[in-house]
């Protein structure tokens, strides 16, 4: 997949970036951290300018967010965690997957769409459940918009200061991303524990 992102970004430049971008926020398994930092890495050896990767990346990060939240306000989330039961394996998501990006807006509320922007895999589902809440559209553009402008940034300039070892870093955002998970998965089991307690005592 690695080629096929690097070689629409050199054909294309900024239009292969925000295409690759929103596909990004549309299918979470495309990984937006090879496509900045090698977008910024490409600052280094091409025309493309640090501010041009940035606003390209940012473009297509809301046009994708947005596209997700129009799904959100269209779907209940029993139809969407069917949709991904049924085609998670060509989504390459899991229901799963819903229920951490729903289970963090109801814990962040509004602010879970600026704070998720910059969690791997809440990141791009996290419209979702700002769709279904019907959260006022310009508070979420907004917060979509700053978000992601931070997490474009950073990676976009990680990889021009790196230059040709951006693929190195990659490692380090790899465990980055397994770190989050595992406080996700722990959060959720902390939240289930305690509602069945609170359901235990409530009966008793």
């Amino acid at each position: 997949m690695e080629q096929w992102i690097h070689k629409i970004m050199e054909t294309y430049g900024y239009l292969g970036i925000s295409l690759l971008i929103a596909l990004e926020n549309l299918f979470p398994p495309i990984p937006s951290e090879v496509i900045l930092t090698f977008g910024g890495f490409m600052t280094t050896t091409t025309t493309l300018t640090i501010l041009g990767v940035v606003v390209a990346a940012t473009v297509g990060s809301v046009i994708g967010a947005i596209c997700l939240y129009g799904i959100g306000r269209l779907l209940s989330a029993e139809r969407m965690e069917g949709i991904v039961t049924r085609y998670g394996k060509v989504l390459r998501l899991k229901p799963a997957d819903i229920h951490k990006a729903e289970a963090w807006f109801k814990r962040y509320g509004a602010w879970a769409v600026l704070l998720g922007r910059v969690v791997p895999l809440v990141r791009s589902l996290i419209s979702i459940p700002a769709g279904s809440a019907r959260m006022n559209f310009f508070s979420f553009l907004l917060l979509t918009t700053i978000g992601s402008l931070v997490w474009n940034v950073v990676l976009v300039y990680v990889g021009a200061i790196v230059g040709s070892s951006w693929d190195t870093f990659l490692a380090y955002m790899d465990l980055y991303s397994n770190i989050v998970y595992a406080i996700i998965a722990l959060g959720l089991l902390v939240m289930g524990f305690l509602f069945v307690r609170y359901r235990v005592l409530k009966r008793g």
